[in-house]
Parts: structure tokens; sequence; C-alpha cells
């Protein structure tokens, strides 16, 4: 994304927060203080969301985007901040906590129903700030039922690819590069460079980079077509649509799939990746939950987000997963193979890594995954020499340096 790009968007969100696009507000009255919260969820994942709010008889106004980093940015620079923000991005709630504008969640919630990678830490920066409320498992690939893939891996006619985001573009294939870094280096390297440690031209990123790119130089035209493509696809996705065969894409890809959900299954991804591997951990993402505002009400809304009951009845109504470990396993066949990964310990979680990075340097990244796409066949040494400039690009004032995160992977047994 450029410059140019993240100003037109950011003016957008502010003319979006003007208008108060998106909100909705059940309950009480125009005396009453009304809980604001903006969050990533629309469409049919914004009303099941809603019916979870609905219960708790706290009123309440929700602002669904899926541009959740520029519409915050906006309302905190206007200075009228939601009371409750729920990001993807944990990176991005370093940057505020570092600024100070995020509050206590102690004793709304049991840290330890949570371990690694769920509760990630940065030095300088108290605890029990953020909250998971919703996880996702990665470094998986859906595929229809009863045709199952060969365990070795896949040429790219085969693939479902689309970058096309509403809010940021490009995130699909930081995913593929994610996971074949993982895979192929191990939970501990992979750490590293995700917090920064480990430079972009180190040769185990180059390697998992030039490894996607050559799977899209298979056939540069169907890589420029996956540029284009929306990664949600039509009515039923991009699996089901588009006449491909698998997808590498997150737990969240089932409600993409519509009335044919039910025909998705899925398996590891690692066999699948260019070179080939067996899985050394898994990839997760969550949504994260912070406090932007000290009153009572927000905070009771959030306890009860974070609840056991609470999460149980979202994974009801919306078959979401939950990053507590209290919260029980549902019955169907994907839900389980889903939750089983999430809670066998013989083999590591890891955090997205670009959700760990800072915002400037995860749009840097994204960008580069899409200069790939559309030239698979340039080297890649440029781009990524270009990310770590970036990364490299921190303020000489000691006192603004944003602190890194750690523990953004759970231990090896």
């Amino acid at each position: 994304m450029t410059v140019r790009t993240r100003a037109l968007l950011l003016v957008l969100a502010l003319f979006l927060t003007a208008a108060g696009c998106g909100l909705s507000a059940p309950g009480g009255s125009d005396e009453e203080p009304k809980v604001t919260i903006l969050g990533p969820w629309t469409d049919a994942q914004e009303r099941q969301f809603k019916e979870v709010l609905d219960g708790f008889g706290i009123p309440y106004t929700y602002q669904g985007t899926a541009a959740t980093r520029e519409v915050l940015l906006a309302e905190v620079q206007a200075g009228n901040p939601p009371d409750v923000a729920i990001l993807p991005g944990i990176g991005e709630l370093v940057e505020y906590a570092h600024e100070g504008r995020l509050h206590s969640l102690n004793d709304l919630y049991e840290p330890e129903e949570y371990g690694k990678p769920w509760q990630p830490q940065a030095d300088g920066i108290p605890d029990g700030l953020w909250v998971p409320l919703k996880a996702d498992l990665k470094s998986i690939v859906w595929y229809r039922k009863g045709a199952a893939p060969s365990r070795r891996p896949a040429l790219l006619h085969s693939w479902c690819i689309g970058m096309g985001d509403d809010g940021s573009s490009g995130w699909p294939g930081s995913d593929w590069i994610e996971d074949l870094i993982l895979q192929s280096q191990g939970p501990s390297y992979y750490g590293d460079w995700a917090t920064g440690r480990t430079e972009w031209t180190d040769e185990g990123v180059v390697e998992a980079w030039t490894a996607w790119a050559g799977l899209l130089a298979q056939d540069p035209k169907a890589a420029r077509k996956g540029l284009m493509a929306d990664h949600r696809g039509g009515k039923n996705g991009l699996l089901f649509d588009d006449g491909c065969k698998l997808e590498h894409q997150g737990s969240f890809a089932r409600s993409f799939y519509g009335g044919r959900r039910g025909q998705a299954a899925f398996t590891d991804s690692a066999p699948l990746l260019p070179g080939g591997y067996t899985v050394k951990a898994y990839e997760v993402s969550a949504d994260f939950a912070a406090l932007f505002g000290e009153s009572g009400r927000a905070r009771d809304l959030v306890r009860r987000l974070a609840s056991r009951e609470a999460q149980e009845d979202w994974g009801r109504k919306a078959g979401v997963f939950s990053a507590n470990s209290a919260v029980p396993a549902r019955k169907s066949a994907v839900e389980k193979a889903v939750s089983s990964r999430f809670t066998d310990r013989k083999v590591p979680l890891c955090l997205d890594a670009s959700d760990v990075m800072p915002a400037s340097v995860r749009d840097a990244f994204y960008e580069a995954v899409l200069l790939t796409m559309a030239h698979p066949d340039r080297p890649v040494k440029g781009l990524l020499e270009g990310i770590q400039s970036v990364q490299a690009a921190q303020p000489e004032d000691a006192s603004r340096k944003l602190p890194r995160l750690t523990g953004v992977c759970s231990e090896p047994p």
C-alpha cells in the first residue's frame, strides 16, 4: 500500500467516522451513554456478533469495518476513540499502549485460561492490556470433501488465490510466506523474524519468498488474475465458484462458502507448500479487544465478551473459535479438527507474523507481496531490502522507539 493510498484511506475513514457509518444502537435512551465498539466484522459476521452483544443488556453502538486501522487512527486523532477496539493487529495495539492510550483489563478475564501465543508481551508495556475474543487456525488448506489432495506440493493451477480485500489487499499472500518460513525454518526462527530480530534479507526469508515466487511463476497470467481477485470469492467462495481445488486460508474461510460450507474439509498445509514439509508449528490469528475508554459499562462489556459463556454462545451462533482453554470444543468434525490443533501441546502455535509487526512494516510487507504477484519472475532480494529499510527506520529518540513483542509462539514440548 503506497503512502498516497494510505492517505486516501485515512481521509475516507475520517468521513465515515463523521457520518456515523455502520453504527447500530440497540437499547438505552439518548440520555444513557452507550458503549462504542469498533471491530473488523461486517455483513453476516457483524449480525452474529451483535446477537451476542444484544444478550448482555448493555446499550452499545458497533462500527464494523475492514479498515479498522484507518478508522481507529482517525478517531484517535480526532480525540474521539471508541470505548472498545477489536483489532487483528497486535502490533498496532503495542503502538497505542506505548502512547499510554490503553486501559488495563485486569480482573476482566482469567489469564490462566490463556497461554502463549495468546498473551504476547512487550518490554516496558504492562501486561493485561488486550484479550483475544476470537481465534482462527491457519497453516491449513481447504478442499472439497471427496477430493482430498495428494500429500505432496501442489502446482499453481490447483490453488485458489485472491489478494483483494477492502482494507488491506495482499495479506493472503503474506500468509503463504509466513507459513513457508514457519514450516521450513521452525517456530524459533519464525518468532525472531516476526518480531524484527531477524532481518528480511536473511537467507531463510529469501528462500521462502523465492519459493512462493517460483510457484506464481508457473503461470504469470494466473498469478495476475489472483492479484485482482477478491479473497472471499463469490457467493460460495473461491473454492466452490472459481474452478480451483485447494485454498490456503484460515479457519474463517468457512464463512465465505455460504451454503456449501458443509462440503468443505481441510488438511495441514505443510506437505502441499512448495518444497513440501512436515508440520513444525501452526500459524494462528486472533482478534484482540482493548479498552480506550474507562467507563464501567465498557469494562463490563469486555468482561462479558471474554467470558466462557459468551465465547460458547458466539461459537454456537457463528461457528467461531475461542483462544480460551475453558471453552469446550463443539461437535462437528471440522470444528473438532480445528480445536484439536489449538490444544495439541506437542505442536507449537505462532501468531500471524504480519499481525505482530508495526503497521508500517506490515504495510511494506503487503505491498511487496502484491509486487511479487504482478512480477513473479523478478528477483525478490530488492523487495526484501525495501521492507528491511522500513523496519530499520526507528526514531532517534529512544523514548519513541516501539518495544518488540515476545512470546508470539508457544513453547515446543
